[in-house]
């Protein structure tokens, strides 16, 4: 039984927010600053890419592999009206950033999905980027280095990118009108395990401080898990991000070290949480075992649980269908907590 904090999604139910109050709200057609193509799958219309980023690391990120990698770009939209991109080979960690034409003083950075082979920046990204900043936030997506590629920090090398984006945020946070203490994260997928790592190891050191905004701390004030890898530990673990993170012969320990569920401290932030139940590649048993973790430790957390959306569903893939309601219940969610 769904209680205040938690909605269940059922076939032939519409979707509603259960919050003080009671009212209904209804999931809005609006997809941010862009609207969908003509024809051709829904999604938001190809649009430019950001103009601003942030380096991370102004001497270049650290333990750089002996061959360094390439980034790649993969275009694997059909449809000549939208992008679907996934980058790999990403040796120049940066934040893309979406500046809101009517700031609301709060953050997201976001962390794209891509099962720890690529990020997937268009549909987990710059497309939640436009959704969000038209509606009063600053937005930072952030390219992040992947495990799989050679990095001397082995799985640690995404956090390291996480950890340093969050504190870079934060130390420039006058410059973008943004409190240093409004700032969340939001994560899809395998990029929603980067997040969970976040907001459960945000004070583990995974890298040499480099100036002065390393001095700041990487925890964001809420997080935002969306069908997010957890488990490092089959049957309910993502067999290709496990692999690719920690390695297929991965000792219990390993697996334990970076399993978001079992490292949840005591001060970790708020937590938002959506899965679909119907997901076939990420089990929603991933948001339940978290979920399970973070009440155990008085860790607030807002559970969605929808009966179908299947994985990966972003923005473009929720028309017609309850789980399009997710932006707005995470819209509403987050005023309570940064806005």
């Amino acid at each position: 039984m769904a209680d205040r904090n938690e909605t269940l999604f059922r076939p032939g139910r519409r979707a509603f927010l259960t919050a003080a109050g009671g009212g209904a709200v209804f999931a809005s057609a609006a997809f941010g600053q862009t609207a969908p193509p003509a024809t051709g799958t829904p999604g938001p219309a190809r649009m430019p890419d950001p103009a601003e980023t942030i380096e991370l690391w102004p001497k270049g990120a650290p333990g750089m592999p002996a061959t360094p990698p390439v980034e790649t770009v993969n275009e694997r939209s059909k449809d000549a009206s939208f992008h679907d991109r996934s980058v790999f080979g990403i040796t120049r960690p940066r934040l893309a950033v979406f500046r809101p034409a009517n700031p609301n003083g709060a953050a997201v950075m976001i962390t794209p999905g891509g099962g720890y082979r690529w990020v997937v920046v268009d549909k987990e990204g710059y497309e939640l980027g436009r959704w969000l900043s038209a509606r009063g936030f600053t937005v930072f997506v952030l390219f992040y280095r992947l495990p799989g590629e050679g990095w001397a920090a082995g799985p640690n090398v995404a956090l390291s990118d996480a950890q340093r984006a969050m504190r870079l945020i934060r130390h420039r946070a006058r410059d973008y009108g943004i409190d240093p203490e409004r700032i969340a994260a939001m994560g899809f997928s395998a990029g929603g395990h980067l997040c969970a790592d976040l907001l459960t190891r945000f004070a583990t050191r995974t890298y040499d401080p480099v100036d002065a905004a390393d001095s700041l701390a990487a925890r964001p004030a809420a997080a935002a898990p969306i069908y997010p890898v957890i488990s490092m530990t089959a049957p309910v673990a993502h067999a290709g991000s496990r692999e690719l993170l920690i390695g297929k012969d991965a000792s219990p320990a390993l697996e334990r070290a970076h399993s978001p569920h079992l490292n949840v401290p005591a001060d970790a932030p708020p937590v938002f949480l959506v899965h679909a139940e119907d997901d076939a590649s990420v089990p929603v048993e991933n948001a339940l075992l978290l979920r399970a973790a973070l009440r155990a430790k008085n860790i607030p957390v807002e559970t969605h649980l929808f009966a179908q959306g299947g994985h990966g569903f972003g923005l473009r893939n929720t028309a017609g269908k309850p789980v399009a309601i997710w932006p707005e219940l995470f819209a509403g969610w987050a005023k309570g907590l940064i806005v």
